[in-house]
Formats: structure tokens, C-alpha cells, sequence
């Protein structure tokens, strides 16, 4: 039986090993392809897969495990559950693959993509430009319900170059690092508390003045240029985020 590919990770020695590296795992196995085997490698080849010891492996599995995202059988390997739940909480650490696996896994819709002068909440993060190509999105769960909906503002010559399948199947942090190659330096993020807008809650299929999560994030490349501003509504009563600070 073939075994599960998973993507390639930058290891950032600042932060824990294990998490970093589940975090690269279950966006890989949440953006899968659903023809995709469900059978991962051993520990031992993952390990050397993403450069890290045994017991790191071992304790990067175990919190998937917990989440329920795969099962390991003694003697038979570790496979990846089908219908695994995909609305956990979301948890920050630091990383870009936090980031990308914060955004993995659920089915998404483009409603609406093109050139449009930038909005004034995000023309700041773009002084050099009077338009940039916009991307909105609505992402629903496993049972067709929806969950959030995303719009992304990329520079034009970044967005010349995306194809719409793989934004209906990765996050843009993702098509923008593994795709387009863009080396990604950081990400900022808001998070506020929102009351539903109409078109939200026409597309979240929520009452209006619902409490939402509004999510802002701007990633950045090496030369710390703003290359996308994202801004996700995500429903308040599916999703809570939880921020970690790691002593020095």
C-alpha cells in the first residue's frame, strides 16, 4: 500500500520542533487530495522527512492523535481518519504552517475574483499601489455548511500567477509559499469580536448582528513588503483562537 506524501517543511529553531512539525502534517493531511492514500510513512521516515528525532516525530502524532485526525495501530501504521472533524479551535504559535493549517481542510467556494481599488483599511499596508487583485472566498465543513468567508487583496503581479484550483483547495499563505515561491518573512494578526454585517450573515447563513470573529492578516515577504491582506469573518459560535507566548 502506498503511503501518504506529506509537504516539505522550514524548521524555525525558535519554536517547539514537535509543534511545528504537526502543524505541517495536519495541513498536509487536511489539504490532501481526496484520491490520496491514508497510510502515513513510518515514524522513522517521517522523521527524516522533516529533519527531527524519533521522539519529536512521536510526540508530533500524538497530538493529531488527539485531535482525531488519525489513528495508529499497533503493527499495522498510523492512517489518516477520513471523516475526521476539520472545525477544531484554532491555535497560534508563531509559525506560517500554524497559519496554513489554521486555514486547511474545508471545502471552498471563489465567488468573486479581479482588479479593484483597495479598500481604505488596507491601503496602508500597500502605499505603492492604488489597486491590487481581490479573492473572495466562502469556506463550508464536511456537511456543506458554511464557516467563513475570506477575502484576499494580492498584489497584481503575485495574483497573475495564481490558479483559482489551487485557492479552491490551499489557503493563499500556502499558494503564495509553495506555489509561487514567495519567501514569506511574517504574519501579522488581528483578531476582534464583530457583530454580523448583511452580506455576512447572508453568506454565513447566520442572523444579522450575530457575533463574529474578524480576522485580519497581513503577510509579508523577505524585503518586508506586504504581499497579501487577507480578511476572514469567521461564524462565533464554530470557532475560538488561542494564542500561545513562549518564554525566551
Amino acid at each position: 500500500m502506498n503511503a501518504f506524501a506529506p509537504d516539505s517543511l522550514v524548521l524555525n529553531r525558535r519554536l517547539p520542533l514537535w509543534y511545528q512539525v504537526s502543524q505541517s502534517l495536519r495541513a498536509s493531511i487536511l489539504g490532501r487530495r481526496q484520491d490520496a492514500p491514508l497510510r502515513l510513512p513510518t515514524e522513522e521516515d517521517l522523521a527524516q522527512h522533516y529533519g527531527v528525532s524519533v521522539l519529536t516525530m512521536r510526540q508530533a502524532l500524538k497530538e493529531l492523535e488527539t485531535e482525531g485526525l488519525i489513528s495508529r495501530h499497533r503493527r499495522r501504521g498510523t492512517f489518516i481518519e477520513p471523516a475526521a472533524l476539520r472545525g477544531a479551535p484554532v491555535k497560534l504559535l508563531g509559525s506560517v504552517d500554524a497559519i496554513v493549517a489554521q486555514q486547511s481542510g474545508e471545502r471552498t467556494t471563489i465567488l468573486a475574483h479581479g482588479p479593484a481599488a483597495l479598500p481604505p483599511e488596507v491601503t496602508e499596508c500597500f502605499p505603492d499601489l492604488t489597486e491590487a487583485v481581490f479573492f473572495r472566498r466562502l469556506r463550508h465543513d464536511e456537511s456543506g455548511e458554511p464557516t467563513n468567508w475570506a477575502e484576499n487583496h494580492v498584489r497584481p503581479e503575485l495574483a497573475a500567477r495564481i490558479d483559482l484550483a489551487d485557492l479552491e483547495r490551499w489557503p493563499m499563505t500556502k499558494v503564495l509559499r509553495d506555489v509561487l515561491g514567495v519567501r514569506i518573512s511574517r504574519i501579522t494578526d488581528t483578531v476582534e469580536a464583530r457583530l454580523a454585517a448583511p452580506d455576512t450573515a447572508r453568506l454565513l447563513q447566520v442572523p444579522l448582528l450575530s457575533p463574529i470573529l474578524h480576522y485580519t492578516g497581513v503577510t509579508y515577504d523577505e524585503t518586508g513588503r506586504a504581499v497579501d491582506v487577507v480578511r476572514i469573518h469567521y461564524r462565533g459560535d464554530r470557532f475560538s483562537f488561542t494564542v500561545t507566548m513562549e518564554a525566551p
